[in-house]
């Protein structure tokens, strides 16, 4: 079990009150109790907290003025609602006056672990995302990774874990999610941060002069080689070299990047002694490399080279709640090149964003926003400032399923997963997208979480 927790349990029903407190101390957890909203703050003042459950309706301060107030005391601490009066209507208050979760009474107690249990992991997570992305900001600059979800929590923590290592990471992902970004990050992150960043892109070289490009070339080496010249591996040297899209490399090339590997050290072209060279190598791809050696298309040896650690980057589609971060970030980015103050997205124009499917990821939504603030007639940007495409009602297919075979069980976990991680971790946005009601969903995950830990 990971460390204890701190939790503060405020309700004015005796019996409600030291049920939780019993049930939550026999979790691990070290648990205060309040009868009321007024000792519910005393307490919170006295003591740093990592989640509070506090009853909406209590005779001297209501749970929304505390949930208010705990805000103000120590921003970031999770407040889960608790009542006896749900209703749609109190639903939405609590969840808009910053309410992390809101659960009816009469309550099973294993529902309220299920819910404590995923609260303080989002938190714990929460935590890491600040600690890595100030421990990577700190060396470098990692303020161009931008987003929040649990995908991007996930890059941040193995970007700052592989940075300060040597190994070479092969990067995944889809033409337009950032890979390269990723990659500069490992490097600006790294003892290497002060040497050579040097970009390699296997998709735009023609072969013929792709080896003098990578490698280098000596004098008279072919026609125009008047001089000798130092390849992109010695120019990088000290530093790190990445080679985007890699998967396009020719088989002699391939070769000759696996003996690089393998010896540290390169030839140039029309030369015969071997130059030593301290180069960290990174790659990415935006094609399945196992399939590609699987048809012949790629080395084995070298893939097996090249992916000692791999990141995947997710598509946006995927991470739809860092559409307003990343928009926002554009917005100031594009502002401080122009010399400009940055414009703002209207409501209606941020929901257009956040609903579009992004094929071509962060990169489209970029030229989207730059396209936008080249064309408005205003500060504030409108649906009508957008491209077209963006307004048409969306083709949804539905996701493809893992390769593997699955039961029907298993199909209907991985699709409650699938649209949980679509609402960005919305309980009530994902139950109303999978046509159920709140507690038939609260079921769900908390059956999950009981085979999980079985």
């Amino acid at each position: 079990m990971s460390a204890a927790a701190t939790l503060l349990v405020a309700d004015d029903d005796r019996v409600a009150r030291e049920l939780l407190v019993e049930v939550l101390a026999g979790e691990g957890h070290r648990v205060r109790a309040a009868g009321g909203g007024e000792e519910c703050l005393r307490l919170a003042e006295a003591e740093p907290l990592d989640m509070a459950l506090v009853d909406l309706r209590m005779p001297d301060l209501d749970g929304l003025a505390v949930l208010k107030r705990l805000a103000a005391m120590q921003p970031g601490l999770p407040v889960v609602i608790l009542t006896a009066f749900a209703t749609i209507e109190t639903a939405i208050e609590a969840v808009r006056a910053g309410a992390y979760d809101y659960l009816s009474k009469p309550f099973r107690m294993e529902e309220i672990k299920l819910v404590v249990r995923r609260t303080l992991e989002a938190r714990r997570l929460a935590r890491e995302n600040l600690q890595y992305r100030q421990e990577l900001r700190a060396r470098d600059r990692f303020e161009s990774l931008v987003g929040q979800s649990h995908q991007m929590v996930e890059i941040y923590t193995r970007v700052a874990r592989v940075a300060r290592l040597d190994t070479t990471v092969l990067i995944q992902g889809e033409t337009g999610t950032g890979k390269e970004l990723v990659a500069r990050a490992i490097h600006d992150a790294s003892p290497r941060a002060d040497r050579p960043f040097v970009v390699v892109d296997c998709a735009a070289l023609p072969e013929t002069l792709f080896e003098s490009e990578l490698f280098g070339h000596e004098r008279g080496a072919f026609t125009g080689a008047s001089t000798a010249r130092r390849g992109l591996l010695e120019t990088s040297s000290g530093g790190t070299c990445f080679l985007d899209e890699i998967g396009e490399l020719t088989g002699a090339l391939q070769a000759k990047l696996l003996r690089t590997l393998q010896e540290r050290t390169i030839r140039r072209v029309g030369g015969n002694e071997p130059i030593p060279v301290d180069v960290r190598l990174v790659a990415a791809t935006n094609r399945d490399l196992r399939k590609l050696v699987a048809e012949g298309g790629f080395r084995d040896d070298l893939y097996y080279r090249l992916n000692v650690v791999t990141l995947t980057v997710p598509p946006l589609r995927e991470r739809l709640q860092d559409v307003p971060l990343l928009a926002q970030h554009f917005l100031e980015k594009l502002a401080a090149a122009t010399g400009g103050p940055p414009k703002r997205l209207a409501p209606e124009a941020l929901a257009l964003l956040a609903a579009y499917q992004w094929p071509g990821n962060v990169r489209e939504l970029e030229h989207v926003i730059e396209r936008a603030m080249a064309l408005a007639s205003s500060e504030v940007l409108l649906p009508d400032d957008f491209p077209p495409q963006l307004r048409a009602e969306p083709d949804r297919a539905p996701p493809s399923l893992p390769t593997a075979r699955m039961t029907l069980e298993e199909v209907k976990r991985w699709y409650v997963t699938k649209v949980l991680e679509e609402a960005g971790g919305n309980k009530l946005r994902a139950a109303e997208l999978l046509g159920i009601d709140r507690r038939t969903l609260y079921r769900i995950l908390e059956r999950q979480a009981t085979e999980e830990e079985g």
